[in-house]
């Protein structure tokens, strides 16, 4: 049994949509009232759980021969991380967890509230006695796809400074994370999912450009003018904050990286920026029904 937490997310849906190609028996846990990702067919185990509720934790996990342990972002992460893994722990299973994770962690936590929390779980983990691998994915090329009403007007802002980052599909992390569910020999493995090159957020936004037919320019916010902008935007002051620190790493080349090992994992490069910004022209090109 291969138990996802997190499973109605982005990556964790993929991850179900993946393994049931393949045959595995998934249960997936979910928030109660979570809508079921479409991509699921009836082959799919859907509990509902809590990582605040032990006891449904403990039934969530209660057959589990490998659990992909995957949080949202939220004041508590690191809590709702070691609480799956203490659920883990009582099954008597001895579960392998693969724990999903952020590029970065046990290296740049300092500052950082979001790798901060991972690392701490990562720590609890450790000390955990279950056999684990860790995937290490750098920030995704989806988020842009959030952004995209900016590049339709020709300007890109963030506070991520003159740094590059070598983000990552969430595809490839899923198909990465399938591979370690599903494959053997990677026990105590550590793998920073990474795209292909470290790129700047100037460079991105020329390739958005190039692909959208209108020139994108990228302005280097002020953090603090960036902060406000969110909490203008209704975002929780804890996960804003979070977010401006993050990109306070990329701004000091610290996400800029690059490994193989999507490769290593997949059999396949990883997917390009550029790969991806053309898969998505429609989204970024001004005048286009949205």
């Amino acid at each position: 049994m291969i138990v996802v937490t997190g499973a109605a997310g982005t990556v964790g849906s993929d991850v179900v949509t993946r393994l049931r190609a393949q045959g595995a028996h998934v249960r997936a846990l979910v928030r109660a009232g979570s809508a079921v990702p479409a991509g699921w067919d009836a082959g799919v185990e859907v509990v509902a759980a809590d990582f605040t509720d032990p006891a449904s934790l403990d039934v969530a996990l209660a057959d589990a021969d490998v659990v992909y342990l995957l949080v949202a972002v939220h004041p508590e992460m690191d809590a709702h991380e070691r609480n799956v893994i203490d659920a883990a722990v009582r099954t008597g299973r001895h579960p392998r967890i693969v724990l999903h994770t952020a590029a970065g962690v046990g290296q740049h936590g300092e500052g950082v509230r979001f790798l901060t929390a991972h690392t701490a779980g990562f720590a609890h983990l450790g000390a955990s006695g279950l056999p684990w691998t860790v995937l290490a994915p750098n920030g995704f090329f989806q988020n842009f796809l959030g952004m995209a009403e900016a590049v339709r007007s020709g300007r890109l802002a963030l506070p991520g400074g003159t740094g590059a980052v070598s983000y990552v599909d969430t595809r490839d992390v899923a198909q990465a994370a399938v591979a370690v569910l599903t494959g053997d020999g990677h026990d105590g493995a550590f793998y920073t999912l990474t795209g292909p090159a470290a790129l700047t957020h100037a460079e991105i936004a020329e390739v958005l450009g190039q692909t959208a037919g209108h020139p994108v320019t990228y302005e280097a916010a002020d953090p603090q003018a960036a902060l406000a902008g969110l909490l203008a935007d209704g975002w929780d002051p804890w996960r804003a904050q979070g977010m401006v620190e993050l990109y306070g790493l990329y701004a000091a080349d610290g996400a800029s990286a690059v490994t193989t090992d999507v490769e290593k994992l997949t059999g396949r490069p990883a997917r390009s920026f550029a790969a991806f910004a053309a898969e998505h022209a429609a989204a970024w090109q001004s005048g286009a029904d949205h």
